[in-house]
């Protein structure tokens, strides 16, 4: 289901990528995070801790309700191994490994096992979406973003307007490099249900990330503030630094073209 890596597209090549993906760490620090969104990977070795991908994937999220972001880090950025103290067993609890981060093959065969019970319910209950979904969040927090998707796509196939299930879908395939799919997931969640907070403020950062595309993010944000009145102070307060972020770098680089022409 998950696509190669497509190639970048070069239209805002220079986006403030380091002020937008900071104040993405921000939200991560203060709990102020939005949706599902995930770093897309580039190596094996993905930046973001399994202990903090974990918890992310509740199901019934809303815009009063939402689940933290996970840190988000500029695509050019040089992959670094998380710390190993925040990978945990999931069996023991303690540091996986002696303490040091395991391999994606090591995380697939901790997420097997941890799934087994599941998968095994799932043999008596193919549709049962809720189990689907939590199978879906062990591959995911793990790394394995094909196997997420998979079980997340069967989610979406037993409740087709689920629009949770939906983003959760969209995030996977991003992660798993699939962004012209993730972008598809989530405007057919929005199709379902326009002002969800998730899908516009996932898709606002998918377009910023993985097309470089920030008139695309600057929109779906708008749509997100004005849909969502009821967004507590400190959410809309990170929405619109995100959005100003954009719009400056749009304005400089407006103005060293403009600087440019003979």
């Amino acid at each position: 289901m998950v696509n190669e890596t497509p190639t970048e597209t070069k239209a805002t090549p220079n986006l403030r990528a380091a002020q937008v993906y900071a104040m993405a760490g921000v939200c991560v620090v203060a709990g102020l995070g939005f949706g599902y969104l995930l770093r897309r990977p580039q190596t094996p070795a993905q930046p973001a801790a399994i202990a903090a991908a974990a918890p992310i994937l509740p199901g019934g999220a809303n815009a009063a309700e939402m689940p933290k972001l996970v840190e988000v880090r500029p695509l050019s950025a040089t992959p670094t191994q998380p710390p190993a103290a925040a990978v945990r067993s999931p069996h023991t609890g303690g540091a996986a490994n002696g303490g040091r981060m395991p391999s994606l093959e090591e995380m697939k065969h901790m997420a097997d096992k941890q799934a087994a019970p599941l998968i095994e319910k799932l043999k008596a209950d193919p549709n049962n979406g809720a189990l689907l979904v939590q199978v879906g969040g062990i591959y995911h927090s793990t790394h394995q973003f094909a196997e997420a998707a998979v079980y997340y796509g069967k989610a979406v196939q037993v409740e087709p307007k689920n629009v949770d299930f939906r983003t959760k879908l969209a995030i996977s395939l991003y992660r798993g490099g699939d962004v012209d799919g993730a972008i598809a997931q989530l405007n057919h969640a929005l199709s379902i249900d326009p002002k969800n907070a998730n899908a516009l403020f996932n898709l606002g950062m998918i377009r910023l990330q993985g097309k470089q595309d920030g008139k695309g993010a600057l929109a779906a944000w708008q749509l997100l503030l004005k849909s969502n009145p009821q967004l507590t102070p400190d959410r809309k307060a990170a929405v619109l630094k995100l959005m100003a972020d954009v719009m400056t770098t749009l304005g400089e680089e407006q103005a060293k073209t403009r600087s440019a022409q003979p």
